[in-house]
């Protein structure tokens, strides 16, 4: 296991992109969750004498197939929510600053080319983040500024509507906000595939949150040691239609 600090913005730009595996619960963060972050983002970029803001860590699997040397995409064990969060707040002040920069490399363009897609890939690896079910397809459409999906997610669908409404409301505080999410911080853990065991880790994080069901645990345990494609085709084709009966 290695862990450091890292700014945010960096760790993002660094990576290909990230996974988060198809036995991952979905993406469940509310206004109060976004509203707190938001103040956070406010209340460090407008103070000189605030240099950074930790927001917790990113936990991942890397080595074997899933290396940022090779470019594969790393699997997201712990810390999708804000991962997610975030990419959903970066989309909303690509949208309003345009074609302005109000901050060094905070114009729609580089935030979009560095934070949200990977500009010369194309299908699902244009995006540096896919999340897993519905999430998957409503947060793809909300980076390509596209239609969302008719079963989209509603979590998403919100806080981009908070974090745009937020944005809009402080259009004179624009450099500050972007300086705010230039000063976050998280704890970068990478898991190396061959030498730590995952699914321990997965459970010992999700131990003081809502409890694990035995179907949960199995479930995770046959897949976790599996490439994400693999993952992705034994769920839907033999795990699904189980939880759906």
């Amino acid at each position: 296991m290695k862990a450091s600090a890292t700014p945010f913005l960096p760790f993002l730009h660094k990576a290909t992109q990230f996974v988060i595996p198809i036995y991952q619960r979905n993406y469940s963060w509310d206004e109060k969750q976004c509203q707190q972050l938001w103040e956070d983002i406010v209340r460090v970029g407008t103070n000189d004498a605030v240099p950074l803001h930790f927001i917790g860590s990113i936990v991942y699997v890397q080595g074997g197939h899933a290396s940022v040397s090779v470019g594969a995409p790393l699997l997201v064990i712990d810390g999708q929510q804000r991962l997610t969060t975030l990419t959903i707040l970066l989309e909303a002040l690509a949208r309003f600053t345009d074609k302005n920069e109000p901050l060094d490399g905070f114009s729609a363009k580089k935030i979009k080319h560095k934070y949200l897609t990977n500009p010369l890939e194309e299908d699902d690896r244009f995006y540096k983040l896919l999340l897993s079910d519905t999430d998957k397809e409503t947060l793809k459409a909300l980076v390509r500024n596209g239609e969302l999906p008719k079963e989209f997610s509603i979590r998403i669908k919100e806080n981009f509507e908070f974090f745009s409404d937020a944005i809009a409301s402080n259009a004179s505080k624009i450099v500050e906000i972007c300086n705010g999410v230039n000063k976050l911080m998280i704890v970068d853990i990478a898991l190396e595939r061959d030498q730590e065991n995952p699914q321990l880790i997965f459970e010992s994080m999700n131990s003081t949150g809502k409890a694990l069901s035995e179907a949960d645990l199995i479930r995770n345990y046959i897949l976790m040691g599996l490439e994400h494609g693999l993952q992705t085709e034994i769920y839907q084709d033999l795990w699904r239609p189980m939880e759906l009966d």
